[in-house]
């Protein structure tokens, strides 16, 4: 079987400050992407500013803006001067007291190719989404692109195995998750390093599960917490993983770092057919996975 290589790239960025200055390190970023023959690149989770679900407070809907609009307007026109596919992610004001935490796909173009609004919120000490956030009303549906057909999911959907399958049974080619996740500071060594691999192993096992690669960029760097609390130390480590689980590309932990690597797109249908776990699903038998719990 023949390849299909895809030149891919994760941005992973801490926050400079503000959205101009975050937006400013994005061009750069895209700009050395563009300049080493990317043709996919992927940026961090919220990326405009800091992660500001550490606390609870009305004032951040200041944050929100539309889609399309400003930021939107900005990133499109440089997927389309540089040409690229581009996924970004932004705190989308959809109304008055409506917001999600919605990603947006350019295609080498400054229209918005489709966006996705993350599904699974959480609300855990330090990330206090579900204050911030609606539940996403787009469903599990990939974006199509002249790459391939994009699952892009947000961060706490990497964790259910659900959100991945639902996206290759609709023809994903790849899984792409913006991502913030990070350590609190006062955890023990040991327990940093059983939550970044857990993080690491779920979604290499979504690889495996539904036998595509997988992207998933995420930010580094100690920001404080508003409120006075512990903060967050975001652990970056962002990756590529193939549809074998194998480790095509990892990020450091510690840096800014434009993560580029090829994927050999032709490889998920060599591995499907070894591993046929699609058509060995016992459809018939899953019904009370639309349960909460089996009691």
């Amino acid at each position: 079987m023949t390849t299909k290589t895809l030149k891919v790239a994760l941005l992973q960025e801490s926050d400079r400050g503000s959205r101009d200055a975050n937006l400013a390190a994005i061009e750069t970023g895209l700009r050395e992407a563009a300049a080493a023959g990317v043709q996919l690149v992927l940026l961090q989770e919220l990326h405009n500013g800091p992660y500001f679900c550490q606390h609870e407070n009305v004032d951040e809907f200041d944050r929100a803006e539309a889609i399309p609009g400003y930021s939107t307007e900005r990133l499109g026109a440089l997927a389309a001067e540089l040409k690229l596919v581009l996924v970004a992610s932004l705190f989308e004001r959809r109304a008055g007291g409506l917001y999600h935490n919605t990603a947006v796909v350019f295609d080498r173009s400054a229209a918005i190719a489709g966006k996705y609004r993350k599904m699974h919120i959480p609300d855990d000490p330090a990330f206090y989404e579900k204050f911030y956030f609606t539940p996403g009303d787009l469903g599990f549906n990939p974006v199509e692109t002249s790459v391939g057909r994009l699952g892009v999911l947000v961060c706490w959907d990497q964790w259910y195995p659900e959100a991945a399958r639902m996206m290759a049974l609709a023809g994903a080619d790849l899984l792409l998750y913006p991502t913030a996740i990070g350590w609190d500071p006062a955890d023990e060594p040991a327990e940093k390093e059983r939550q970044r691999d857990a993080w690491i192993t779920v979604q290499r096992a979504h690889s495996v599960a539904n036998g595509i690669p997988l992207l998933a960029c995420n930010r580094y760097g100690f920001e404080a917490a508003p409120d006075g609390g512990r903060g967050i130390q975001f652990w970056g480590n962002s990756f590529v993983s193939g549809p074998q689980g194998e480790f095509i590309a990892q990020a450091t932990s510690d840096r800014r770092e434009l993560l580029i690597t090829d994927i050999d797109l032709a490889r998920s249908e060599s591995v499907r057919r070894i591993w046929p776990f699609l058509r060995d699903r016992r459809i018939d038998a899953y019904a009370d996975l639309l349960k909460r719990y089996r009691d």
